[in-house]
């Protein structure tokens, strides 16, 4: 696999990357396209197959990865597989564009390990694990028993951070957004909009 570049954000449950990543998916000048994983949860929400997950069942979750159809997959909880078919990262490098993934941090380290040169790698830090259980609450979207398992998680996954290539600390939204464009831009080779009016 050769293509463009690849754009990792991971982070605990709660942490705000699918908001920084959703932000800078719009920044057209970053020629970003989002990579969706394959999943074998069940939808959540208003979730679409194909445009959030690519759900799948559990049977054929495991064939993909007998046939190693995956660039990367873990099992995040308990018959609960997540991964990126390698089809979806070759379809986004054929329209010429940089992968910007929002994935589990065991995935985001691997991708970083497999394409080291193509690859940055950064981890979104929330404020403390408290918040983290105050913001997964209020989604409403899971049992006391998930967030409970999801927090357990959480410091695991935050004792990972120093592994990554940029760590942005998700104190205050805005600036949140602004370290993860300028991150990005530098990355790939872009001047943002403000660099270029102030020249």
């Amino acid at each position: 696999m050769k293509g463009g570049k690849l754009i990792i954000f991971s982070a605990p449950s709660g942490s705000g990357k699918t908001t920084i990543v959703k932000h800078l998916l719009k920044q057209s000048e970053l020629n970003l396209a989002f990579s969706i994983s394959a999943t074998s949860r069940q939808s959540r929400g208003d979730e679409k197959h194909g445009a959030n997950y690519y759900f799948i069942s559990l049977s054929d979750f495991k064939n993909h990865i007998k046939n190693d159809d995956f660039l990367e997959w873990e099992e995040v909880y308990r018959d609960n597989f997540y991964g990126t078919l390698k089809t979806e990262v070759e379809r986004l490098w054929a329209e010429g564009k940089n992968v910007i993934f929002d994935i589990d941090v065991v995935g985001g380290l691997r991708i970083k390990k497999k394409f080291p040169e193509n690859t940055l790698a950064v981890f979104v830090k929330p404020p403390s694990v408290d918040e983290l259980k105050i913001r997964l609450k209020k989604r409403s979207t899971e049992s006391e028993d998930k967030i409970n398992m999801r927090i357990a998680k959480a410091s695991v996954e935050l004792a990972t951070a120093p592994q990554f290539d940029a760590i942005i600390k998700n104190y205050d939204l805005d600036t949140a957004l602004n370290e993860a464009h300028q991150l990005v831009a530098d990355f790939v080779g872009v001047k943002r909009k403000k660099e270029i009016e102030n020249e």
